[in-house]
């Protein structure tokens, strides 16, 4: 089985600080900063809690991958891109002989993940994205969960995924939105003023509104659309699930 990278095997480049402060400030105030226990336990989290019923939706995102994953049956290298703080990092690495590597530039909650959760198939690494670094060791399978709006290009950051890819490998996007044109700029507004409302009106200017035309040229598929009949009947989950293979 694959080992996973760690911080002592690549060069990360030097995460941006202030996005850094920003984004950890602003997941302070919504109460996205969760203890140590809390998150041992995620996406399980008390019913009271605030943010509940959005785990539910990331709960049942991540149980369908996992399914999709597990029927693979045999032994797959993972990344994830912008894992946050781990959580879903260490479901995937639940996945028998799994082995994850999970990135992001948040030091704050990657500290916290490599903290609470411990396992020989599991890394995490503080840095940005380099397929360089994989170059010796590719994956078969790259995962984005709630992540791809903070790249200023959906192309660009799909590009630099699959080349991470061993052949016929798969790049999955989960729990994210995706717009037309005219949604996507009404969408900006209201990020704009929500970050506003919250004090952080900048990260507006790190926060991206991806268009599904934005995957043209991609050999993708949509495994689950929110706006299918049997989506919005059973209200089940508001995001795309899309798979892109390397081709």
């Amino acid at each position: 089985m694959n080992m996973p990278l760690t911080d002592m095997d690549i060069q990360t480049e030097s995460p941006d600080k202030a996005f850094e402060q920003l984004y950890i400030a602003l997941r302070d105030k919504e109460q996205r900063l969760y203890t140590d226990a809390q998150l041992l336990h995620l996406p399980d989290i008390d019913a009271g809690h605030e943010h509940a019923k959005e785990w539910q939706v990331r709960k049942h995102s991540a149980e369908r991958l996992i399914a999709y994953l597990t029927k693979k049956r045999t032994p797959l290298n993972i990344l994830e891109i912008g894992c946050g703080n781990g959580w879903l990092a260490n479901k995937l690495a639940q996945i028998p002989n799994a082995t994850v590597t999970a990135i992001d530039i948040n030091r704050v909650e990657i500290e916290q993940a490599k903290r609470v959760f411990k396992k020989d198939s599991l890394a995490f690494i503080c840095g940005e994205v380099d397929a360089n670094d994989f170059i010796a060791d590719p994956f078969d399978v790259v995962v984005f969960a709630a992540s791809v709006q903070y790249f200023p290009s959906l192309p660009a950051i799909l590009h630099e995924a699959l080349s991470t890819l061993k052949p016929n490998g798969e790049v999955h996007l989960i729990d994210t939105n995706f717009y037309t044109a005219e949604v996507a700029f009404q969408a900006a507004q209201r990020t704009l003023d929500y970050y506003s409302s919250m004090g952080c009106p900048k990260l507006a200017e790190y926060y991206f509104h991806h268009q599904m035309n934005d995957l043209d040229g991609f050999n993708y598929k949509i495994l689950a659309n929110p706006n299918s009949l049997l989506n919005r009947l059973q209200k089940s989950n508001p995001f795309y699930w899309i798979c892109i293979n390397k081709q």
